[in-house]
């Protein structure tokens, strides 16, 4: 569970793969028969498009995780239905795979820990059992299974069989429980997409903050630089007022209204006490009696 990514990868990668090599290697393409290596590449091509999509588009990479594990209980509930009722009609098992495929696909929807974690556990564990089963009876299980699905009759199988069979629930308990108290203890896919939305709505809110800060700080500088205007313009005008106090202040006062309609007094001429200026000479004429004879 926790390579949640490369679990959606691999998912659509086997289902796009295997059923585009069916498609190609028993059908005729283009009225030719392809061979087995060109239909193998023509399937891992189309499987790794269809493993991108699955990884990329989450919804779609969980359904089809939910597919895959309702088609292997379907064949595990097929098997286990041949002990009791053998079916007639391939639509029997082709029903009990569709119908178990979609109701675990939509459960896969809902309840998406849970259930991813129950198809990796089952899947891996049926790789496992088919992997011992090719080492000690060259795929007689398989071969077995592949029969229940064509509704064919049934034949004898060795007890061997059945407990090599046994090993495929036995894993995928262990597998359960393995992620469960372990390896997916602690993580979730969800809180990893809801953590790199927070951490976007935290950027947008920090850039809108900071534009918030530069709007305010071109407002203040607007409103200071009329303000400081008015202000000088304030400080001139009553300067210039106390200016005019100072010069006349007997404007507010009927007395020194009148005293100040008379002209000045203009001071004498102060002389520097250093140099003291000597008198002008008076003028003397013929006849008067201080006159120099």
């Amino acid at each position: 569970y926790r390579c949640f990514k490369a679990v959606l990868f691999l998912t659509g990668l086997m289902f796009g793969s295997v059923v585009i090599f069916m498609l190609c290697y028993k059908e005729r393409v283009m009225d030719t028969q392809l061979s087995v290596e060109a239909s193998v590449g023509i399937g891992l091509g189309i499987g790794t498009l269809c493993g991108l999509v699955t990884m990329l588009v989450r919804s779609v990479g969980l359904f089809m995780v939910g597919l895959l594990l309702g088609l292997l209980v379907g064949v595990a509930s097929l098997v286990v239905m041949e002990e009791f009722y053998h079916p007639r009609t391939v639509w029997v098992p082709l029903g009990i795979l569709l119908g178990s495929g979609t109701l675990f696909a939509v459960l896969t929807l809902q309840w998406q820990r849970c259930f991813v974690t129950f198809s990796t556990a089952t899947f891996g564990s049926a790789i496992i059992t088919v992997t011992v089963d090719y080492f000690i009876e060259l795929f007689a299980l398989v071969h077995y299974v592949y029969e229940r699905l064509r509704v064919a009759p049934k034949k004898p199988v060795c007890w061997f069989t059945w407990v090599i069979l046994g090993v495929w629930p036995v894993l995928a308990f262990l597998g359960v429980l393995i992620q469960w108290k372990v390896t997916a203890e602690g993580y979730s896919h969800t809180e990893v997409v809801l953590s790199r939305q927070q951490r976007r709505v935290q950027l947008m809110r920090i850039r809108q903050r900071e534009e918030r800060l530069k709007r305010e700080k071109e407002n203040k500088k607007k409103k200071k630089r009329p303000s400081q205007k008015t202000s000088h313009k304030q400080k001139a005008h009553t300067n210039h007022h106390h200016h005019q106090q100072y010069h006349h202040p007997a404007a507010s006062h009927p007395h020194h209204q009148a005293q100040s309609s008379q002209p000045p007094k203009v001071p004498p001429p102060q002389t520097e006490p250093g140099y003291p200026r000597k008198a002008n000479p008076k003028r003397r004429y013929d006849g008067d009696v201080l006159s120099p004879v």
